[in-house]
């Protein structure tokens, strides 16, 4: 299961996107990441995707995340998820969550709708035809939908080596806590060639979902899109990681640097 909750976890510590005058994102923006084991062994890819749509007269962003295996570890463990948020375009607070997915079997459909004034979640188990109402924490965020808000929030000028970032998040059924610590500045080779990024540990502080001790590591493109271009989980055997292969919609120029 840990190969597969790496996809969660692109979707949640992605969030490490940070705060300008002007927007990192708009509708149209597309990303497609390569899941690799131990550096060589594709393992799949995953999706992100920025669409427009409408909730309560509201104009909102409709990310769509998806994920899925391929080659030789889709023989014994296939996975297909769907992530889904609708999220409001001026507060970045989330009304709706949709999570359907199968990996290796095990299945989840679960749908959540955010009441942002009165605090709660409501929660539609599909599979298991159960729905009822979760109390949560003020300006909660889904797991995509997080991604989005601090990007848009966070001063990276501000930031110190060690600084960290907290939120709270829902997630199925509980509320949980998260933090990113900031690990610096760093040039990292990619498909695209040589970008600065920004180094980032992410670490889940409550909850089931993740363990604290997961020792992961996340780049981000240090310009104006604050873009996720590598996530590495290192794992009792080997490691799992996340690399991003496309895109296109970004709102701002993408900066590569030039080997003299």
């Amino acid at each position: 299961m840990k190969k597969i909750q790496l996809l969660a976890i692109l979707y949640l510590i992605t969030q490490a996107s940070f705060s300008q005058a002007e927007s990192a994102f708009d509708t149209g923006e597309w990303f497609r990441f390569k899941m690799s084991y131990s550096g060589w062994m594709k393992a799949g890819n995953a999706t992100l995707q920025i669409k427009d749509n409408v909730i309560n007269e509201k104009p909102v962003f409709h990310v769509v995340g998806k994920g899925w295996t391929t080659g030789a570890i889709k023989w014994f463990f296939k996975v297909k998820d769907k992530y889904e948020s609708y999220f409001d375009k001026q507060t970045g607070l989330p009304y709706r969550f949709i999570r359907d997915i199968d990996e290796g079997g095990h299945t989840k459909k679960i749908e959540i709708e955010f009441d942002q004034v009165n605090q709660k979640a409501h929660v539609n188990d599909k599979k298991l035809k159960k729905s009822f109402i979760v109390d949560t924490k003020p300006n909660i965020q889904d797991m995509v939908s997080a991604y989005y808000y601090l990007r848009n929030r966070i001063e990276v000028d501000s930031l110190k080596l060690g600084d960290e970032i907290k939120t709270d998040m829902f997630f199925d059924k509980e509320n949980f806590g998260f933090k990113l610590k900031y690990l610096g500045k760093e040039i990292i080779r990619t498909k695209f060639g040589k970008v600065k990024t920004l180094k980032f540990r992410p670490y889940v502080m409550a909850g089931r979902v993740f363990k604290e001790e997961e020792s992961l590591t996340l780049w981000v493109s240090n310009d104006k899109n604050r873009i996720p271009l590598r996530i590495k989980a290192d794992l009792a055997i080997g490691s799992l990681r996340a690399d991003l292969e496309a895109f296109k919609g970004l709102k701002h120029s993408f900066k590569i640097l030039v080997d003299n």
